[in-house]
């Protein structure tokens, strides 16, 4: 099991603390899943954070080669999990490594990971199938469109670099490879959602908290399971997001607002999110039980989840 953060991939610079609390709770949450399943688990971990309990991991310090040592771990390794932001597209690399080392990865397919990674393409694929803001290149928003806007990487992850902006940004206002969208109004919210064996299931509908601080957009933490689904728009979306990009699986998240107009996706991530720390506690059974392998370990309870909050 692989978490990019923690898991060494940050060795050659800065740890931010913001960065690692996110990526030891998600770690930490998974580890404790699978072992609960029986399962032996391998990793490394970055040697400025403690070791995970209960999994044989291996330090990575200064100096160490992490792409070699986490290929060599995966070729040990029957299964592969891992999660990586898709900035640069170091999930779609970490991805390719861990397969080519011959373990079975838990997760979409490359194609998936490819677009997933691009805002301007996976709006082009979310488009046809659910309310999706258009993406435009800095200097292409159309001169009849009223702000504020919204300006990010195209391969960015979480709130990284976002930042509202009134009037619509140039080219040199902006780096290279940002995008502009448009702000949409309303509440930030995200699905936790399954995908195994042609089969989509919708764990938890969660609330996330997300500031606006000198125009830069912070994520301060998420309800797990805050929000019902009382008349299956949640499922609604969850289903059109897998018909958009069917190589969707395992558990991924999707983004949205909750506008005037209902749901509107954000974007796609292809993989664990921050939501996963606190799954087990709100749906009241392990979700990694629902993932094969691993999926003939338990049956789920069918009772609704739980509210469980998470901060950062």
């Amino acid at each position: 099991m692989c978490e990019f953060v923690t898991g060494g991939g940050l060795r050659k610079g800065p740890l931010p603390p913001s960065l690692a609390r996110e990526g030891l709770m998600m770690r930490d949450a998974l580890v404790s899943d699978l072992l609960d399943l029986g399962v032996d688990v391998l990793m490394a971990h970055d040697d400025r954070t403690r070791a995970p309990y209960g999994a044989e991991s291996v330090s990575v310090a200064p100096g160490d080669s992490v792409w070699r040592l986490w290929a060599d771990l995966a070729s040990a390794c029957d299964v592969a999990w891992v999660v990586a932001p898709e900035t640069g597209g170091l999930l779609a690399k970490l991805t390719r490594v861990v397969r080519d080392s011959g373990a079975r990865v838990i997760g979409p397919d490359d194609e998936t990971i490819r677009i997933a990674s691009s805002k301007t393409l996976t709006a082009s694929k979310l488009a046809a199938f659910v309310l999706t803001p258009p993406v435009w290149r800095p200097g292409e928003v159309p001169v009849d469109r009223a702000g504020p806007f919204v300006a990010k990487p195209d391969d960015g992850a979480g709130c990284e670099d976002t930042r509202m902006m009134t009037a619509a940004p140039t080219k040199t206002q902006l780096p290279k490879g940002h995008i502009v969208q448009p702000f949409v109004p309303g509440d930030a919210a995200s699905l936790t959602v399954l995908r195994v064996e042609g089969r989509t299931r919708l764990l938890s509908a969660n609330r996330q908290r997300i500031v606006v601080e000198n125009g830069a957009f912070r994520f301060r933490g998420v309800g797990v399971a805050a929000l019902e689904d009382r008349d299956g728009r949640f499922v609604a979306v969850a289903e059109a997001v897998v018909a958009a990009l069917p190589g969707l699986s395992g558990i991924f998240g999707i983004d949205l607002v909750l506008g005037e107009d209902g749901p509107v996706v954000i974007e796609v991530n292809p993989r664990l999110t921050t939501a996963y720390a606190g799954l087990r506690d709100a749906l009241g059974f392990n979700p990694a039980a629902l993932v094969p392998p691993f999926s003939a370990a338990v049956c789920a309870p069918a009772a609704a989840p739980r509210h469980v909050e998470i901060a950062l």
